[in-house]
């Protein structure tokens, strides 16, 4: 068994064999922690009107780690940045503490029969503590106690999805709209506007940027700001040791000094952008939010690093003098008036659609109508929903309305982030039925776990902010 882990392609096996029966696939946001062999009376930030501890935390963020390795194996360092483990390890706290409050309990009994019923803790269909304890200790790197424990939390967690989501249901048409969007190819031909072609036609005064401002001065509004000075450390012992000393008074560049570090600064940043140096971090930010100048941060885990943070100035939300942003003014002012221009012309450009098209539905000319307005019509290749579509952005839009219209038909005017879009199919596969019918179910269990999947993402969603987690 220990020969076979340590191989990697049996190791690969693995992880993906861990992926599918450690956690059920409601279960978001991981199961797993690791053993610490110390503790912190430190605390991370506040969730429900209570501190957090460091230890508390630490053990949320392991979970979610370990959730990641079992999905990603030896890909994890290559993705990790991408997945903000750090704030699924809040997400985690807040969805058990909500399954506490609903008083969801999970039995030793259930933990030991989840154990035992677990395939990868088998041999020859029957549970095998032998191998039970060599995964615990070869994969998993934790004590049994610790890691019955993590089951429990994963039944609890299962038990609160299944709470949430258990009056779901799904209709055929639901199940038929899941097989096409899998399935289904459309390709378009379009007309479009993008504000950025028309901005050399904005004529702008400088009277009119400053009546912009003035009529318009809340738009400009800057939020409520933040300058740090801190230290960083890779050793929490050597972070723990600054913010003791801080705590007493002693000056921060002495402190530094002795301890081999460099002390920086941030520079002004306000509460929803990532801390200069240090990267995003809503939890910190949240706990520089409630400080008053001066004030010294406990020791911070932000990623792999440690870190000590002084509050140096806290600037309350203002409005700049239009002296100072003319030229952001004026920005907003030219971007305004070109996505204005780029609405008009395509609006034209549908009105001469539909009046060629009340005229003579079979003898509608796309292209030329287009031509007749100064624009351009451009074709697709075959794309699916959830696709990428050069030049345009995100399919979902197009992929769904494409779906609802007859040949020579045009949609009604689409607006995205990149532009206005009439758009006319130029052909869409037809769905098999006959695999349909022969996958109907497959698809039923599909959409009906997505739907539950998106109900209870819309109820996290409304956990966090009740608690203000962003």
């Amino acid at each position: 068994m220990l020969k076979q882990l340590r191989r990697k392609n049996f190791a690969k096996k693995v992880w993906i064999f861990l992926a599918i029966f450690i956690i059920p696939a409601f279960v978001l946001w991981g199961s797993g922690s690791l053993m610490r062999d110390r503790k912190d009376s430190g605390f991370k930030g506040k969730l429900f009107g209570r501190k957090i501890s460091a230890q508390e935390y630490g053990d949320a963020l392991a979970a979610v780690e370990n959730q990641a390795l079992m999905q990603f194996g030896d890909k994890l360092e290559d993705i990790k940045k991408y997945l903000n483990l750090e704030y699924q390890a809040w997400e985690r706290l807040l969805l058990l503490h909500e399954a506490r409050k609903r008083r969801i309990r999970v039995t030793d009994k259930e933990i030991v029969g989840w154990i035992q019923s677990s395939g990868m803790f088998q041999r020859k269909g029957n549970f095998d503590q032998k191998t039970y304890d060599e995964i615990l200790r070869y994969v998993f790197r934790t004590q049994p106690r610790t890691f019955e424990e993590q089951t429990r939390e994963n039944l609890t967690l299962a038990k609160l999805y299944s709470q949430i989501t258990k009056d779901v249901t799904i209709t055929d048409q639901e199940i038929k709209q899941a097989y096409l969007k899998e399935n289904q190819e459309a390709r378009i031909r379009y007309i479009a506007t993008r504000p950025e072609e028309f901005v050399s036609q904005v004529v702008l005064p400088d009277e009119e940027v400053e009546e912009y401002y003035t009529r318009n001065s809340l738009e400009f509004k800057q939020p409520l700001s933040f300058n740090l000075e801190y230290l960083a450390f890779d050793n929490e012992e050597q972070a723990k040791s600054a913010a003791a000393r801080l705590f007493k008074r002693e000056e921060f560049k002495k402190v530094a000094d002795e301890l081999g570090v460099e002390p920086k600064e941030t520079g002004l940043f306000s509460q929803i952008e990532p801390i200069p140096g240090i990267g995003w971090s809503p939890q910190v930010i949240g706990i520089v939010s409630k400080l008053k100048p001066g004030a010294i941060t406990p020791s911070l885990q932000i990623d792999k690093e440690f870190y000590v943070l002084k509050l140096k100035e806290r600037k309350e939300p203002f409005i700049p003098e239009f002296a100072q942003i003319k030229e952001k003014v004026k920005d907003s002012v030219v971007q305004n008036k070109s996505t204005e221009i780029a609405q008009k012309k395509i609006e034209e450009c549908l009105q001469k659609l539909s009046t060629q098209y009340l005229d003579n539905p079979e003898a509608l000319d796309f292209s030329k109508a287009a031509e007749e307005c100064g624009l351009a019509v451009k074709t697709t290749e075959p794309f699916k929903f959830g696709s990428y579509i050069e030049g345009i952005g995100a399919s979902d839009t197009f992929w769904q309305v494409a779906l609802t219209l007859q040949e020579n038909q045009f949609s009604q005017i689409l607006g995205t982030p990149t532009g206005f879009y009439i758009i006319q199919p130029t052909s869409n596969t037809s769905p098999n039925e006959e695999e349909f019918e022969a996958r109907k179910e497959e698809f039923s269990v599909k959409a009906l776990e997505q739907k539950k999947q998106e109900l209870f993402s819309k109820f996290t969603e409304q956990l966090k902010r009740k608690e203000q987690l962003f």
